[in-house]
């Protein structure tokens, strides 16, 4: 039954998703026919305005006040400039072209090392940055300066990080007999500094966000510190944990800056081949195709890396939903 909290009605939320999910299908159906429409006519334009207006009409027969109709549309402005270049890159792109550098060997040794490098980098992050977390969300003295170390590299430029790589770790640097410039040692360091404080941020705020009784009640029970991490703590901040080694992934993949400076070109391990082959990482690819290439091939290069990252990102994000019927127990 409704119930009233004020001036106006509110309608409870309704139980069954069916309406909710056809209504979201039908909305998407109608942008795909308005974008292709658009796009045939040679007329984006066109669709960036029906983003707009299909949004705000569809807000106002959804809720009917200013307020949604006001921020949905001036929501879907953003949308617009997120989706808008996504959805015309897609369409451009030449299915032979595509064809061509999905089968090219090179192509296979740059997107391989474009998801095993950053995973790396991700599992690096974890490893170290889960226990700085844990002390970040207890607290201690001179946590302020710990915190602005551990988000400096959000506002480093990317060219400035590779540099910084080489000067701490580099010839000279705290380990000289470790061979950082064009190895996979540096790629992984150059990822990993400018990855890990999503993997550090994502995991404290998950240790936040626990009730401090349960840990209370597990020491009072007779288990140790190490115990109650083990059996309460890290499980309750699992997901934040994976979250936060996601984040740390999908920022490696997207490295250019850093990575060009410290290790432009890599020698590793390439499993289908058995043997150790030397390539780029994929950004730094990527570059390289459209100052060789022009745009159309390093779109297609793009298209292929855009691909492989998505469709990761989904299963990951699809084992770890609860919503889906794969999330963690």
């Amino acid at each position: 039954m409704a119930t009233e909290t004020g001036p106006g009605p509110r309608v409870d939320a309704p139980t069954d998703d069916v309406p909710g999910v056809a209504l979201v299908v039908a909305f998407v159906a109608l942008q795909v026919v308005a974008f292709v429409a658009a796009y045939t006519t040679g007329r984006p334009t066109w669709y960036a305005y029906f983003i707009v207006g299909s949004t705000a009409v569809t807000a106002y027969f959804l809720d009917g006040t200013s307020f949604t109709v006001a921020t949905a549309t001036l929501g879907s402005v953003l949308v617009v400039a997120l989706g808008l270049p996504l959805f015309m890159f897609v369409a451009r792109q030449t299915p032979s072209l595509v064809v061509e550098k999905a089968l090219d060997p090179d192509v296979h040794r740059v997107l391989y090392l474009g998801v095993y490098g950053p995973l790396l980098a991700a599992l690096l992050s974890l490893a170290f940055g889960i226990p700085l977390a844990h002390l970040l969300a207890e607290g201690f003295s001179g946590q302020p300066l710990v915190e602005s170390l551990v988000d400096l590299p959000l506002v480093v430029p990317h060219s400035v990080a590779g540099i910084l790589i080489l000067f701490g770790f580099g010839k000279g640097g705290a380990f000289p007999n470790v061979s950082v410039l064009g190895s996979m040692i540096g790629m992984v360091l150059a990822m990993a500094f400018v990855a890990a404080p999503y993997a550090v941020n994502a995991t404290r705020e998950a240790f936040e966000a626990i009730d401090n009784r349960l840990e209370y009640a597990s020491r009072i029970h007779g288990a140790n510190r190490w115990e109650t991490f083990r059996r309460v703590t890290g499980p309750l901040a699992a997901r934040g944990m994976i979250t936060g080694g996601v984040l740390a992934w999908a920022r490696a993949v997207s490295e250019f800056g850093a990575v060009a400076v410290v290790a432009y070109s890599v020698k590793f391990f390439y499993p289908f081949a058995g043997e150790k082959v030397t390539a780029q990482h994929a950004p730094v690819f990527v570059y390289n195709t459209y100052l060789q290439g022009g745009l159309e091939e390093s779109g297609a290069v793009a298209f292929l890396l855009l691909a492989v990252s998505a469709l990761i990102f989904l299963i990951v994000r699809y084992l770890t939903d609860d919503d889906a019927g794969g999330g963690m127990p």
